[in-house]
């Protein structure tokens, strides 16, 4: 697969850690992971890309991985200026993948700045969700603040929330969600992230939906068939407001698309994204 390399961003003080592959000159793709996550989410279906011949940047949004956790806060106007002075890094406006947040801010940056991106994808986001199942979302990132005594503590508790997924042989990969502190494992996302997007439901959603309204390039919703944020209802309501958009449904896959059905994600992106005209 095609080998990535560690790469660091600023826009302005803020710095923005970010894994890059594939050639220079390639069709980019810019990957955003969900609230919690890191790069590392996205790291096989980058690899595959870049030796596909695309130009992939994935992506540590602020407070999260290695980038810098943010003095001035995590609204989404913030991250969408990150995502713009990354663009900025490719010759032509990148393919746009995001997951959960990142493909909040994704469909917030295509929204401002139509010119930003040559096509969309969200993984199981639209800009209307569930509330419980978001709700069921943010209690499991808020859980454990006094962290983990091992990683397999953290693996045990990642199962219980997600006992459909088959649990990895090695915990190795944990890592790069976990820091050590003090003698225990802590989820590396800063805390301060919740506090710092918007609270009221009514405006979060409406600016979503004028973002949605917006979209005029080639758009993909891949969503896990068992998702707690998007069903049939909000799925509908999506396509309503970007009527062009196509719409693929993962059978056996929750929120998590991509680490509960990676292979099958992976072939889903990469038929849309080799599909597109040049």
């Amino acid at each position: 697969m095609g080998a990535l390399r560690t790469q660091i961003f600023f826009n302005g003080e803020q710095k923005l850690a970010a894994s890059v592959g594939g050639p220079e000159d390639g069709p980019g793709i810019l990957f955003l992971h969900g609230g919690g996550q890191t790069r590392y989410a996205w790291n096989s279906c980058a690899e595959t890309l870049a030796e596909d011949g695309f130009r992939v940047i994935s992506l540590d949004l602020r407070g999260h991985g290695d980038s810098a956790w943010a003095a001035d806060g995590y609204a989404i106007e913030l991250q969408v200026q990150d995502v713009l002075a990354v663009i900025s890094q490719f010759p032509e406006p990148p393919i746009l993948v995001g997951a959960s947040l990142g493909g909040l801010v994704a469909l917030n940056t295509l929204g401002l700045h139509v010119r930003g991106g040559r096509a969309l994808v969200l993984v199981d986001i639209t800009p209307r969700i569930d509330m419980q199942g978001a709700a069921q979302v943010r209690d499991f990132m808020t859980a454990n603040p006094e962290g983990f005594e091992s990683l397999a503590q953290a693996a045990e508790t990642i199962s219980r929330y997600l006992p459909h997924r088959r649990r990895p042989e090695s915990l190795s990969g944990l890592q790069k969600n976990l820091r050590m502190r003090n003698g225990r494992w802590y989820w590396h996302w800063d805390p301060a992230l919740f506090f710092s997007l918007d609270v009221s439901k009514e405006a979060v959603q409406a600016r979503h939906e004028q973002a949605s309204r917006s979209i005029t390039v080639p758009t993909l919703l891949i969503r896990g068939s068992r998702s707690e944020l998007v069903g049939e209802d909000q799925v509908n309501h999506f396509l309503e407001l970007i009527p062009h958009a196509d719409f693929i449904d993962i059978q056996d896959a929750g929120h998590m698309v991509a680490g509960d059905s990676n292979e099958v994600f992976i072939q889903a992106l990469r038929e849309f994204v080799t599909s597109l005209p040049g």
